[in-house]
């Protein structure tokens, strides 16, 4: 409506109603041609008409008009000075708020009306200005107002905000007479304070007290709910809303929906939401985004289309939701078109939306579009820089994270513990030590050594760097040892070849009375392994019974790798059989053990098994896969699964895929096709590759190939003393002597020395290690006695000892007696001594197994009755009965 001052009465009393007009319209110019008639009729300072002018221009958000109308007036009134004051707050000017408050305290205008503390107050919030709040607080007890239930409420408030729920407690006690509002002050109090269960206690205080509650506290209730996910007492709290006939109230329904998406279910998420009749912006945004939480992104984004079908425009909560949704998805298109709406909308600067942005540009690997988001920012926020920081990390550009943040440091931009996670991440991946240790020195200088979750990553960190001393220095110096950090601590341990480290750490933890999660029984597992601690691993099974993990996924997982690596093959398949739900790494763990043991069709038959589950593989998968080929001479379905693992699953092969391959190739001597297959893949050979090269040149005498292979590994890693040591085989499988000793000759004047084959079994929880020629065991005498005696035995079998591939240049029968003694005979027959008849032995190798001890084992075996276990560094060998699994391919 727009009014005219020519029709005005000249009546004064009329003219009050028409300010009512004006201040619902907000006509400014209408209205300034009211105040200049006013002041011609010398009414401007009369209280009704002045307060009236004061609400349009406070309305108008011309706080400057308004102030100098109060300035000027003879008589200070409170109520316009409230109505200023409001406004400030309304309009996010706490500071001017708190000004023009000591402004009408200094004309000692405060007795007599409470109007202005709950502005006032509020603006202390706002600022969390705590010394003002005091202030104010001790004007409120001396001008008698303490009592008042709108000065005690916001007293409340403002001083939960402050950081002193204490103090909300302590005033909420000290009221009398305490209505429905109070209550509901308080109970926000702690939900905003994160004080869930005091908001519960609270809540149950409310109704023993006989105080009905209203549609409020049960919002704020179930926000408390939300905060401790505690579904159970949600659903209670639902009954209370339907049985009061509080459900269609909007606050408590979109408390609701906000409760279920956060702390319940999909299905319950949707029903509450498809019952509420009228449905608001809020209402739509929570389902959005509990159906984004609960990872169904293509119903949140089914979901924002009924939306705006049903004429509710989305605003930048709603688009911030629907760009996770498109990084999920990959759906880079769609997640574009989002882009051009928010920049139609000018919300492109958001910080949530632009750190949305730069996420889902990152997800989709498009690293230069999300940099452009970040610099077109008038200002670079926390979240978006966290976001690039992220992104970067993910997509393997580390030296970039590293990069921003130490641009951010420079520029005494802010950074939080997103900011130091990201960042520790990036330096895990390239294991960059000397920058671990300079975001060991900021994390300290800026007082994050008391945060949890950074010192956990900064011992994984400093585990991935290989600086396991410093990792365990960090652990020592945490104040409170909790479970995640031991988790990191003991994976920095069996990361740097420091297993049983990680053992007698977890058994420190069990000691200091800490309970173990699922997480660190899987971590031990892996380390039980990686270890072949068999002894070990079964108790940590035991443990997993104790505690109800055995049907958690990752525990179940950990067991079928565990038991596959400690050389017991039937209770990893036990194992599997247990796991609740089979997901890829469940399936590729059974495939890669029943590889190693040789067992490639059964291996391939489970991958088939896995594939009409409807389980995608990985790459892992298929690096299994590959291998199970390897093991069992399959080259032909080797290379079919190689030829067609982009076209049948979308897996670009790795390096290590192309390694398996050359190894498949190189083992059925297909020499020259795996050296093709090197030189035409797409990525620089590596010391796996060309070591399976020269693993194959041995195997297979072709001495070129095998000083080709060598030149390059020596190139790649001139310090490991196995290439030269294969390379002499070659030389000596071609009775090339002169060549072997030139190699000799070449690692004496290297300084490179040989690995030494080391054996090791585990009797009653002790590790035997035994090395070639060893007579320092305590039963050396015994052990020799046996081998003597198996040497017997098995030269009546017709045994003849296999001399091929030994290095030393001596002759015949000094060649047999050098092989007789090799470390892995040395363990089997003190385990043959030791353990009871009939008993299956295990024996763990850290190098291949040779050929004439393949060959005596397969004797053993027969002779004794006992079936002769040996994990070598490639696979494992089950002798039984005269014969190998691996049936002589190895």
């Amino acid at each position: 409506m727009k009014a005219s001052i020519c029709s005005f009465p000249r009546f004064a009393s009329t003219l009050v109603p028409f300010f009512n007009i004006l201040s619902e319209t907000k006509s400014i110019v209408e209205g300034l041609r009211v105040h200049a008639h006013l002041i011609k009729l010398q009414l401007v300072h009369h209280r009704p008409y002045r307060n009236h002018l004061v609400t349009l221009y406070v309305k108008s958000k011309l706080f400057c008009h308004a102030h100098k109308l109060l300035d000027k007036s003879p008589e200070p009134d409170l109520i316009s000075w409230s109505t200023l004051i409001s406004g400030y707050v309304q309009n996010g000017q706490a500071e001017n708020a708190l000004l023009a408050f000591r402004q009408i305290h200094g004309f000692g205008m405060m007795k007599g009306d409470h109007r202005c503390f709950p502005s006032v107050l509020k603006a202390c919030s706002i600022l969390k200005d705590f010394r003002a709040g005091v202030q104010v607080h001790g004007i409120v007890v001396v001008t008698g107002f303490h009592s008042d239930l709108y000065a005690a409420n916001g007293l409340m408030i403002m001083y939960a905000k402050c950081g002193d729920i204490g103090g909300s407690r302590r005033l909420f006690n000290e009221i009398a007479d305490k209505n429905v509002v109070c209550w509901n002050a308080l109970l926000s109090c702690y939900t905003q304070s994160s004080r869930f269960g005091e908001a519960m206690d609270l809540f149950v205080e409310m109704v023993a007290s006989g105080l009905t509650f209203d549609e409020f506290s049960l919002s704020s209730v179930l926000n408390a709910v939300t905060g401790l996910g505690d579904i159970l007492q949600g659903k209670k709290l639902h009954c209370y809303l339907v049985k009061y006939g509080l459900e269609s109230d909007p606050f408590s329904s979109n408390a609701l929906i906000n409760m279920y998406a956060k702390a319940g279910s999909l299905r319950d998420l949707i029903s509450v939401f498809d019952s509420i009749a009228v449905r608001d912006i809020v209402s739509w945004n929570s389902v959005i985004a509990g159906c984004v939480h609960h990872e169904d992104h293509f119903t949140a984004l089914e979901l924002l289309n009924q939306m705006k079908r049903s004429g509710i425009y989305p605003n930048v909560f709603t688009l911030s939701s629907a760009l996770k949704s498109c990084a999920s998805l990959g759906s880079l298109e769609l997640g574009k078109q989002f882009h051009a709406t928010l920049m139609k909308i000018n919300a492109i600067n958001d910080p949530f939306v632009s750190a949305g942005l730069i996420d889902m540009y990152c997800k989709s690997k498009m690293t230069d579009d999300a940099e452009k988001i970040l610099d077109k920012l008038p200002e670079k926020d926390l979240v978006s820089m966290n976001a690039l920081i992220c992104g970067y990390s993910n997509n393997g550009e580390n030296e970039k994270a590293i990069a921003l943040f130490i641009e951010m440091h420079q520029k005494n931009k802010e950074f939080d513990p997103a900011t130091l996670l990201a960042v520790l991440n990036a330096i895990a991946n390239l294991e960059a030590t000397l920058f671990c240790k300079q975001m060991h020195a900021v994390i300290m200088k800026f007082g994050y050594i008391l945060d949890p979750f950074i010192m956990n990553s900064l011992i994984d960190s400093y585990g991935k760097c290989n600086s396991v001393d410093e990792a365990a220095q960090v652990f020592e110096e945490c104040k409170v040892a909790d479970i995640p950090s031991y988790t990191s601590m003991m994976t920095a341990f069996s990361q740097n070849g420091e297993g049983e480290e990680a053992l007698k750490l977890y058994l420190n933890l069990l000691i200091g009375g800490l309970r173990p999660d699922s997480f660190v029984c899987s971590s031990i597992l892996n380390v039980c392994a990686n270890l072949s601690a068999y002894e070990q691993g079964k108790q940590v099974h035991v443990h997993l019974l104790k505690m109800g993990f055995v049907s958690d996924v990752f525990a179940g997982n950990s067991l079928v790798n565990m038991y596959a690596k400690c050389g017991s093959l039937e209770y990893s398949k036990h194992a599997f059989s247990e796991v609740p739900v089979k997901t890829v790494v469940s399936w590729s763990a059974m495939i890669a053990g029943l590889a190693q043991h040789g067992h490639g069709k059964e291996a391939l038959q489970l991958f088939d098994d896995m594939l009409e589950a409807g389980i995608s593989p990985n790459h892992v998968t298929l690096v299994s896969v590959l291998s199970a080929c390897n093991h069992s001479s399959l080259v032909d379905e080797a290379e079919s699964y190689f030829d067609s693992m982009e076209a049948r699953f979308g897996i670009q092969p790795t390096l290590e895929h192309y390694a398996c391959m050359v190894d498949v190739l190189g083992r059925a001597g297909k020499l020259g096709k795996a050296l093709k297959l090197v030189n035409e893949m797409p990525y620089e050979a590596n010391t796996s590759i060309w070591g399976a090269l020269l693993g194959a040149s041995k195997l297979h005498k072709d001495v070129q190939l095998g000083r080709i292979a060598a030149e390059r590994l020596h190139a790649l890693d001139p310090e490991k003393s196995g290439t030269h040591v294969l390379l002499a085989n070659v030389y000596a499988s071609a009775e090339l002597w002169q060549d072997v000793a030139v190699m000799r000759r070449a690692m004496r004047d290297e300084g490179v020395k040989k690995e030494p084959a080391i054996s090791w079994v585990e009797v009653k929880d002790k590790i035997h290690t035994f090395i070639v020629g060893d007579r320092s065991h305590y039963m050396s005498e015994e052990i020799y006695q046996k081998l003597e005696e198996l040497g017997h035995l098995m030269a009546k079998a017709g045994y003849v000892p296999v001399l091929e591939g030994d290095l030393h240049n001596v002759d015949k029968k000094e060649k047999e007696f050098l092989l007789s003694h090799h470390s892995e005979k040395l363990a089997v027959a003190f385990a043959l001594i030791v353990t009871p008849s009939g008993a299956p032995i295990m024996v763990k190798k850290n190098l291949r197994i040779c050929l004439d001890c393949h060959t005596v084992f397969k004797y053993v075996s027969k002779i004794v009755g006992r079936e002769i276990i040996i994990r070598d560094i490639n696979r494992f060998h089950h002798f039984r009965e005269g014969s190998c699994s691996c049936r002589d391919y190895w």
